[in-house]
Formats: C-alpha cells, sequence, structure tokens
C-alpha cells in the first residue's frame, strides 16, 4: 500500500506542476524605454540612478592609471611602482593570457599563432611595438586591438600594468647587447648564449 500512496502522491505534484500558467509569463507588463507612464508625477517610464550611485562599468581612479591616458596623451610611463613582485606578476599573467598567442617570448612563435592564417598575431619586438608608449600597450589589452580581445575582465588595473611591464622588459631584454651588460651579468649569460 505504501507504494501506492507514493505514486498517488507522485502524480498529484506533477499534476499540479503542469498547472503552471506559462502564458502569464509571456505577457508581463512592464514600461519600455523612453515610454509614458502614468506610475510616475513626469509621465516618463525610465528613470534616472539614484543620486551617488556608480555605473558597473565606470572607471574609477586618476586617467593615466585607468585608461593609460593623461590629458588626451598616452602615457610613457608606468604609473604604478614596479618591482620584482610585480614584474612576477605580469610575467605570470602574460604566460596565462597572451603566450597562446604571442609566444612565450613575445616574438608570436606558437602554435596558435601558426594556426591563425586570417592575421597572425605581431611579434612584440617589431618596431612599431616597441615605440608604442606604455600607455597605448596598457589600452591594446584593456580593450583589444584587431582580432585581440579585450582582456580587462580577466586582468584588474594592475595586473594589465604588470603585463606593460613584463612586455616592456621582453622588449628591452631582446634588444640589449652582451657588451652592455654589467661584467657579472655577461659571466652568467656566456654559457647559454652558446
Amino acid at each position: 500500500m505504501k507504494g501506492v500512496s507514493c505514486w498517488l502522491c507522485a502524480g498529484v505534484w506533477l499534476w499540479c506542476g503542469c498547472q503552471t500558467d506559462l502564458e502569464r509569463m509571456l505577457d508581463q507588463k512592464k514600461a519600455k524605454p523612453f515610454a509614458a507612464s502614468p506610475v510616475f508625477s513626469d509621465g516618463k517610464a525610465m528613470r534616472a540612478p539614484p543620486e551617488g550611485t556608480v555605473a558597473v562599468s565606470a572607471r574609477l581612479g586618476p586617467a593615466e592609471l585607468v585608461e593609460g591616458r593623461k590629458e588626451g596623451r598616452y602615457v610613457d610611463r608606468i604609473p604604478i611602482p614596479i618591482d620584482e613582485a610585480r614584474l612576477e606578476r605580469g610575467e605570470q599573467r602574460f604566460q596565462v593570457f597572451c603566450r597562446a598567442c604571442h609566444g612565450p617570448l613575445g616574438d608570436a612563435q606558437s602554435p596558435v599563432a601558426d594556426a591563425m592564417e586570417l592575421r597572425r598575431p605581431p611579434s612584440l619586438y617589431e618596431p612599431r611595438l616597441v615605440a608604442l608608449p606604455a600607455g597605448a600597450l596598457y589600452r591594446v589589452i584593456s580593450e583589444g586591438f584587431g582580432l585581440m580581445p579585450s582582456f580587462a575582465a580577466q586582468l584588474g588595473i594592475e595586473d594589465r600594468w604588470a603585463v606593460v611591464a613584463y612586455v616592456q622588459a621582453l622588449q628591452l631584454s631582446q634588444a640589449t647587447k652582451l657588451a652592455e651588460l654589467p661584467e657579472d651579468l655577461q659571466r652568467e649569460a656566456a654559457p647559454w648564449l652558446k
């Protein structure tokens, strides 16, 4: 008898669940933007945001930090302090988000880059990219460029600047001649260059 009552309860439960009126969900009353509304005294359906609120998409902070620009020009220098820890963070974020297309050294040598027939990602050592100010590199990471998407959702402001610092360090490392290094670094580098 227990089995029958369980089946009976399950049947009643299913029958009640199937009686949901889905049509009323399709025809909900709502106000459309810019439409008139008798509900509010000004007759407008669209309301202004409450005073003091900030849009989720709003960037907070000085323009040089959050946009890479100051007075309409790209900043030449990174506006946050760069130390060894931040540079290592930039390398780690570069390896996670940039390596697939730009290669582990930034030279665009990667399987993903090789498969990109429409447009290969550029080598970060191209003279036009080496000449870019820090703010322009930051903006490309933030907003994307060409086929490269924006990484603003994946990388916070400080992480984006850390990646810029790492890219600039990569560019500098590839442009520096062995003879320009201090003697102790020349001795350290010599075995790797054979």
